[in-house]
């Protein structure tokens, strides 16, 4: 076994009586135990219930208020909003410019020491940094060409790529797949199905998790393990919740039996009352007799009634602990606004655009009322742009982009929020005259209830980011009858993306939507699809196969 390889079979990763809250005192972890060994861990979870936290306080991002996070191994950590300096190159994004560099010049005649000392035993460095580019479909990208030149999605991939490079012991990537298309996806469930030390990733991606094996639900601040990958965990849950189900049912009728039992002796206890009163007042005993009788039947009436009471109390402990293990997991309630766009209304204009990194509409495209449709396109096609030129954030290099409707724009990286101001503070901002209980009221739907309203953006996870995102353009006036949203499902978790395809498929008015999430475009009743390829047009079937994979 190499030296590499035994490291990896030894990785691993615990977490001791962890404690973490925010500045704002919002509590994550208490207590919290956790033990992730080799191979593939799936970390799942609702919103918001401290995924992200958990990944950044094992990569050292954060450090927990008390306990111990212990790592062995060197750790690689992809985080989920990756941010990554438009100027650098490739090659300095992934780590290797120092020997590069020094390469370069020892094959110039350069030999002074400092540049062996800085290669050190990597001299293959070019070598295997193009083929951890090839491994993830970026051949194409040259190792002097700068991060600005690529896509969100190729930059994500340019990240995994050095940290495969870098060689680490324990792995932990966050939402991987955000913004990847098909094809890069693919890569990268090969490089997770192919990694043999430690990972932890935390995703809503269910094919990525049917690479993994081993699920680690996190939920309420505990960690339940379900062995295999998600297809297996589904299966066990499905399982677990039935059992509970039937759990709930059998309390529920012990719950009435014990109810009609204590009835039933509070009716012998007045029976028993009326005839030792009945007795007393006839004096068919001694009077001594019947008040020891009286007595003694008032005590064992009492106990009686007691214990009745204690087993209707423990029965209903028994409910409240069956009910506690059924999962009525709370879900997002979107109500987009009355926004009717009869048919044949104009709606957009796109007359020969030139968009400002590449790509154009040549002639005149319109989009009406009330089409729904699927923007294609691989990574760095330039959708991204297409719609913020259309949003008005980024001006065409030529051409026009004329919306005739209002519109609201739900961008990627969801950056629209103020992360020093409260969530009811960031929608207060889009809707000046919206007074403090309506803003509350609409945010109660997104499940900032209360005290969770006053949070700030800045310590919220990825998908209560788009919760308030979401609650911020809908209050916003006017409401929309042009939505276009850029890779909305990226940070939600499943049962939010149900909610919100539900949504959208009531929704009235012109929805243009950017996504790499097939099952999703397939639920919200896609009527037109357009594939842009350095010129925007409407896709042929073979094409719309062919992007679906």
């Amino acid at each position: 076994m190499s030296t590499c390889s035994a490291a990896h079979s030894s990785a691993h990763i615990v977490c001791t009586s962890l404690g973490f809250s925010w500045p704002d005192g919002t509590l994550v972890f208490d207590g919290f135990q956790l033990a992730i060994g080799p191979g593939r861990t799936g970390i799942v979870g609702l919103n918001g219930c401290g995924k992200s936290t958990l990944l950044r306080l094992i990569a050292g991002e954060l450090t927990p208020s008390e306990g111990t996070v212990r790592a062995a191994g060197r750790i690689g950590y992809l985080p989920q909003d990756l941010t990554l300096d438009t100027a650098l190159r490739v090659d300095e994004a992934l780590g290797i410019a120092g020997k590069r560099a020094a390469l370069h010049a020892i094959e110039g005649g350069d030999a002074r020491e400092e540049h062996f000392t800085a290669i050190g035993d990597d001299w293959d460095v070019e070598e295997r940094a193009r083929a951890a580019l090839d491994q993830l479909g970026l051949g194409h990208i040259g190792l002097d060409r700068t991060i600005g030149e690529v896509s969100g999605g190729e930059g994500v991939l340019l990240r995994l790529a050095a940290l495969l490079l870098a060689r680490p012991d324990v792995l932990l990537l966050d939402e991987p797949t955000n913004n990847l298309d098909l094809y890069a996806r693919r890569r990268l469930y090969d490089a997770v199905a192919g990694w043999s030390g430690a990972m932890a990733v935390v995703s809503h991606d269910r094919e990525l998790l049917e690479h993994v094996d081993q699920i680690a639900d996190l939920r309420d601040g505990e960690v339940a393990w379900y062995g295999g990958n998600f297809t297996a965990y589904e299966e066990a849950l499905a399982a677990e919740q039935e059992a509970a189900e039937r759990m709930v049912r059998v309390a529920e009728a012990d719950v009435q039996r014990q109810r009609r039992e204590l009835a039933d002796a509070h009716v012998k206890l007045s029976r028993r009352k009326r005839y030792g009163q009945k007795m007393y007042e006839t004096k068919r005993e001694p009077r001594a007799v019947m008040k020891e009788r009286k007595r003694q039947a008032q005590v064992s009436a009492g106990k009686h009634r007691i214990m009745h009471t204690e087993k209707l109390a423990e029965a209903k402990e028994r409910l409240d602990e069956a009910v506690e293990a059924v999962r009525e997991d709370d879900e997002i309630r979107i109500e987009l606004p009355a926004t009717t766009v009869h048919p044949g209304l104009g709606v957009l204009r796109l007359s020969e655009l030139t968009l400002l990194y590449g790509g154009r509409v040549k002639g005149e495209l319109e989009v009406r009322g009330p089409e729904r449709i699927a923007l294609l396109g691989r990574n760095g096609a330039g959708k991204t742009t297409l719609l913020r030129t259309i949003a008005g954030e980024l001006a065409p290099s030529a051409g026009e982009a004329r919306a005739e409707v209002p519109l609201r724009f739900l961008p990627q990286r969801l950056d629209i929020l103020d992360e020093g101001l409260s969530v009811a503070q960031n929608v207060a901002r889009f809707a000046p005259d919206a007074d403090n209980n309506r803003i509350r009221a609409r945010l109660a739907r997104f499940l900032f209830r209360g005290a969770r309203a006053d949070q700030l953006a800045g310590t919220l996870s990825g998908g209560e980011r788009f919760r308030a995102t979401l609650a911020a353009l809908l209050l916003a006036e006017p409401a929309p009858r042009l939505l276009m949203l850029d890779e909305p499902t990226n940070n939600l978790d499943m049962a939010s993306v149900r909610k919100l395809t539900a949504a959208l498929e009531s929704y009235e008015g012109a929805l243009i939507v950017a996504s790499h999430d097939v099952p999703f475009l397939e639920s919200i009743g896609i009527t037109r699809w357009l594939m842009l390829d350095g010129e925007l047009r409407d896709a042929s079937p073979d094409e719309v196969q062919a992007a679906f994979g």
